[in-house]
C-alpha cells in the first residue's frame, strides 16, 4: 500500500467476539491473559473495552464468571464459554469461513487482472 494511501486494514466488524469466543473455548481465562492471547489475532484492544465486551457477553449469556482467589494480588475474575457461546462460536466460524473465500476469490481476481497488465 502506498504511504498516501486512505484505506485502513482491520479485522471484520466485530472480530473481538469470535476471537474471545475460540480463546475461551482453548481454556477458560482471566482478563489480562485474554488480552495477551488476543495479540495472536493482531488485536491490541484497551484492558476497559475488553472488561466492557466480556460483561456484554456475559449479559447475552455467552459467556460465564467467576471470582478466584489469587495468591499474588486481588482476585480475579475467570471467564469460560456457556453452551450459548459455543452456539455462537460455530456459527461465527461458519460465517469467517464465508468471509474467507469472498476475499480469497477477490484476491484472485486482483491477481490475474495484475499479472495481465503487467504483460501488456
Amino acid at each position: 500500500m502506498s504511504s498516501d494511501s486512505q484505506i485502513e486494514g482491520g479485522q471484520p466488524k466485530n472480530f473481538l467476539r469470535p476471537c474471545l469466543l475460540l480463546l475461551l473455548k482453548e481454556s477458560p481465562a482471566h482478563g489480562y491473559e485474554l488480552l495477551e492471547r488476543l495479540r495472536d489475532f493482531a488485536i491490541e484492544g484497551d484492558p476497559g473495552g475488553l472488561y466492557r465486551t466480556l460483561r456484554a457477553m456475559e449479559h447475552e449469556h455467552l459467556l460465564a464468571s467467576a471470582w478466584e482467589p489469587s495468591y499474588r494480588g486481588p482476585d480475579r475474575r475467570r471467564y469460560e464459554l456457556t453452551e450459548g457461546g459455543l452456539t455462537w462460536l460455530d456459527d461465527w466460524a461458519r460465517t469467517l469461513a464465508d468471509t474467507g473465500r469472498v476475499i480469497d476469490a477477490y484476491l484472485a481476481r486482483y491477481e490475474r487482472l495484475r499479472l495481465t497488465q503487467e504483460r501488456v
